[in-house]
C-alpha cells in the first residue's frame, strides 16, 4: 500500500506541533511549581498585647510541630513581646518617653479588651496556670528551640529607640525586604 507523501508531512507537521506544545506545557507546570508556596508560616507581630501575642505563638509553635517553617516579624508594639528589660540610659527624650509608656517586658503586656490597670492580664495570666496552659514567655522559649525564626524589624527598633541589649537573644535584625521574603514564599501569612 502505496502512502501518500503530503499525508506524511501533515502526520510529521503535526506531531512537530504536539511536541512543541507539550514542551510548552510542561514548561508552564515547571514555572507554576516555583511559584507555589513552601510549607511555611510567616507572622507579623505588630501587636503588644498579651492575648494576641500569646496567639501569634500558639500559631508560631503549633505550625511548627506540623513540621512547617515558620518566621515571626517582630514591629512596632510587638516588640514589648520581646523585650527583656527597659533602660533609659543613652537615649532622647522622646524615645526615654515611649520607653516609659510601653511595658518593660512580656510579663507587663496587658491585655487587649477588659485590661483594668492590668487587673486583667494578671487574672488570664492565673487562668492560664491554673488550667495548665503554657505562659508566652515558654512559649516563646518552645518556640525558639522549635527552630522558629524571630526577626526583629530594624526601623521599629531605631524609631522607638529600643538598643540590642533590651531584647531577648536569638532575635535576627531584619527589615520588611526580611518579612516579605518569608511572607512571599509562605502557605500563610498572619497580621496579629
Amino acid at each position: 500500500m502505496a502512502t501518500n507523501p503530503e499525508m506524511m508531512s501533515n502526520s510529521q507537521e503535526r506531531t512537530a506541533e504536539l511536541v512543541r506544545r507539550i514542551n510548552d506545557l510542561e514548561r508552564q507546570v515547571e514555572d507554576l511549581q516555583e511559584q507555589l508556596p513552601d510549607d511555611r508560616v510567616s507572622i507579623v507581630l505588630f501587636s503588644g498585647d498579651l492575648d494576641r501575642v500569646f496567639a501569634a505563638f500558639i500559631i508560631a509553635t503549633g505550625a511548627a510541630a506540623l513540621g512547617q517553617e515558620v518566621s515571626v516579624f517582630f514591629t512596632f508594639w510587638g516588640y514589648n513581646a520581646i523585650r527583656r528589660k527597659r533602660s533609659l540610659q543613652g537615649k532622647a527624650f522622646l524615645e526615654k518617653m515611649m520607653a516609659i509608656m510601653s511595658p518593660g517586658d512580656s510579663r507587663s503586656l496587658p491585655v487587649s479588651k477588659m485590661n483594668w490597670f492590668g487587673v486583667g492580664s494578671k487574672m488570664l495570666r492565673a487562668m492560664m496556670k491554673k488550667k495548665k496552659v503554657a505562659s508566652v514567655e515558654e512559649l516563646m522559649e518552645m518556640a525558639r528551640d522549635m527552630g522558629v525564626t524571630m526577626i526583629a524589624c530594624d526601623m521599629s527598633r531605631d524609631v522607638m529607640g529600643i538598643r540590642d541589649d533590651e531584647l531577648i537573644d536569638g532575635l535576627e535584625p531584619g527589615g520588611v525586604g526580611s518579612f516579605l521574603a518569608d511572607g512571599l514564599k509562605s502557605r500563610v501569612t498572619l497580621f496579629i
